[in-house]
């Protein structure tokens, strides 16, 4: 079978995309695994699917590199807004559904704002900071984010205690300067470090104006891939109003048998 692809990434974070919104399309978790593959495949930290939603614009389905559909991707929520848009599937201000519930976006110049779960939970341990903003994230703050071994330290910390078999993203976060972080981060289910990850990016900013470590709610994040920014409102220890911004763009389109 030949599937037409799109290829999209924000901040270096990169994505399949399907428009599935007419085909029907199943791929097997092998079939994924595979378009995902930087060998044999296109490439991608991930797999997104563009489907009709009823009551939305769109639905974003969401699946890791291993094949497996997972919980939400921030940067693939920025891409998948730029590739509807793009498609014009939706206008420039957007909402669609995604495992974690609807979210609203805007398109402006291939930069794209996309609205994030509100936090209402936060663990502040000794030593990390752990939240839901649409994946799990344990934050753990450094003097020389360049130098950890992100690949070896992020996976004890994603198989151990108290996570195991489920899991969580692991990010490392250095505090730059006054509202500016940088961060480097370890994500389950491409079992790797990424370029950039939209919702570690929303955890550290949040992490960081928790313990004070920041004292603005609009904060700029410099990932390996680019430089993004998080801005919300924060009323009791309950974040709301969670925005990520930074860029989105198409890299190319293909045909590849599957």
């Amino acid at each position: 079978m030949k599937l037409q692809f799109f290829k999209y990434q924000g901040a270096g974070n990169d994505f399949v995309m399907i428009d599935n919104r007419l085909s029907g399309l199943n791929l097997s978790t092998k079939q994924i695994e595979r378009l995902c593959d930087r060998h044999f495949g296109v490439g991608a930290d991930g797999l997104i699917l563009l489907e009709k939603d009823p009551q939305t614009d769109f639905r974003m389905v969401y699946y890791n590199s291993d094949g497996r559909e997972s919980t939400m991707c921030g940067n693939g929520g920025r891409c998948i807004a730029q590739f509807a848009f793009d498609l014009e599937a939706a206008p420039a201000q957007m909402t669609f559904l995604a495992v974690d519930g609807v979210h609203q976006a805007i398109v402006q110049q291939e930069q794209v704002q996309l609205q994030m779960i509100d936090v209402h939970q936060i663990t502040l341990e000794t030593n990390y900071t752990f939240m839901n903003t649409g994946s799990p994230h344990h934050v753990v703050f450094v003097n020389d984010v360049k130098g950890i071994d992100v690949f070896n330290e992020g996976k004890q910390i994603r198989y151990g205690a108290p996570y195991f078999d489920e899991g969580t993203n692991v990010n490392f976060v250095e505090v730059m300067g006054e509202n500016h972080l940088s961060i480097r981060t370890y994500e389950r289910g491409v079992e790797d470090e990424t370029l950039a990850c939209g919702t570690g990016i929303t955890a550290a900013a949040i992490a960081a104006y928790s313990r004070g470590l920041v004292h603005n709610n609009l904060i700029k994040v410099d990932a390996l891939g680019g430089k993004l920014s998080v801005s919300f409102d924060e009323k009791n220890n309950t974040f709301e109003q969670v925005w990520l911004n930074g860029p989105a763009r198409q890299v190319f389109e293909g045909v590849i048998e599957i």
